[in-house]
């Protein structure tokens, strides 16, 4: 029917499938997560690509199909939530066989990623498919093969309403920990405040976080070394002045967005060694710098020579905003009080100041 002709014509359209570039077995794909070449094995499985042969389809089957091979066959209920047939999901589920597969990451259509129903729908934006599966015993948090949860596909794709949805049945905000990205890192890049707000309004994190295994008493923690994998700097490198005051707001250290141990010795040389530095480099303009220093950035992390012609900044240094914070320098009493903004925590539920390695 018109399931069956629209999923023919358009299913090399998997919204699920980045071209992968690999170099010695290991690349990254177009959305910049990390993902692996034969000879490296299955991130999530550890078993070897190279058992998979010329024959990837089947393996990927027996890798991820908790099901007989016939029944991965049948895609219907997957189809159904790729094109957003509501009326075929609400049909198909009022069976046994079908209800019992909800959660099934099934190796379906060209790109042949195997992910549940209820990631394709959120990947496409089909919000009223989203709802009606997680209210059907749907799994919120089960990451696909790469490691990403519905909610952050559907951040990925700019799906507010599906990403609302998901959010409400308690999807965790972070997204997976499995993933190198995050949903409120990929909406600081892309400057989709609107998404941003409602992240952060369900506790999504905004400062880096490298407690790898909380569980652990105390949790193993990785140093920083870069402010690249940090939702402040990546906003800030792309001008999205509303995402980066929002995330200030919501408690953002100023300084390294990082609630852990920073390493200033481990960053590369010419990088920014804080966030103000990394403002004043990407030529963003003086509104940025305002908010650091409402927000109680520490000026003396910038250096003079970071500001001078011999800094190797995508952009030159906006003469506004360069004059704001030599200003805020020379009168460090104005720090803080610029803006009493009422949106800004209360001392006590600000993050602790970042402990730096190097005893500053």
């Amino acid at each position: 029917g018109k399931l069956s002709v629209f999923f023919s014509e358009h299913r090399n359209d998997f919204f699920g499938v980045r071209p992968v570039a690999v170099a010695g077995g290991k690349g990254l794909a177009a959305d910049g997560a990390p993902c692996w070449g034969h000879g490296q094995g299955s991130r999530l499985t550890g078993a070897p690509l190279s058992s998979a042969g010329p024959n990837l389809k089947e393996w990927l089957r027996e890798q991820f199909c908790d099901h007989p091979l016939e029944h991965c066959e049948d895609t219907r209920l997957h189809d159904a939530a790729y094109v957003g047939d509501l009326q075929t999901l609400r049909s198909l589920l009022q069976e046994e066989s079908y209800r019992s597969r909800i959660n099934e990451k099934s190796v379906w259509c060209c790109g042949w990623l195997p992910c549940t129903p209820l990631r394709i729908a959120a990947t496409a934006g089909h919000g009223d498919c989203v709802d009606f599966l997680i209210r059907n015993g749907a799994e919120v948090d089960l990451v696909d093969v790469k490691g990403q949860t519905a909610l952050y596909v559907a951040v990925v794709n700019g799906h507010l309403e599906s990403a609302q949805i998901l959010l409400e049945a308690g999807a965790d905000p972070n997204g997976s920990r499995h993933h190198r990205s995050t949903p409120v890192y990929h909406t600081s890049r892309v400057g989709r405040a609107d998404i941003l707000q409602a992240l952060i309004r369900y506790g999504a994190d905004v400062d880096v976080n490298h407690h790898l295994t909380p569980d652990t008493r105390p949790p193993f923690s990785r140093r920083l070394t870069s402010l690249v994998v940090c939702p402040l700097y990546i906003s800030a490198a792309y001008h999205n002045l509303q995402c980066f005051k929002l995330l200030l707001q919501a408690g953002a250290n100023p300084d390294f967005n990082c609630d852990g141990p920073v390493d200033t010795q481990g960053f590369c040389r010419g990088s920014p060694g804080c966030v103000m530095d990394a403002v004043l480099r990407h030529g963003c303009e003086a509104a940025f710098v305002s908010l650091l220093v409402e927000f109680g950035a520490n000026l003396s992390l910038v250096t003079w020579e970071s500001l001078g012609p011999e800094s190797r900044g995508r952009r030159k240094v906006d003469p506004e905003a360069l004059q704001v914070f030599k200003e805020a320098r020379k009168m460090p009493g104005l720090r803080g009080r610029l803006l009493d903004l009422p949106v800004r925590r209360t001392s006590e539920n600000r993050l602790p100041p970042v402990r730096l390695l190097d005893g500053k």
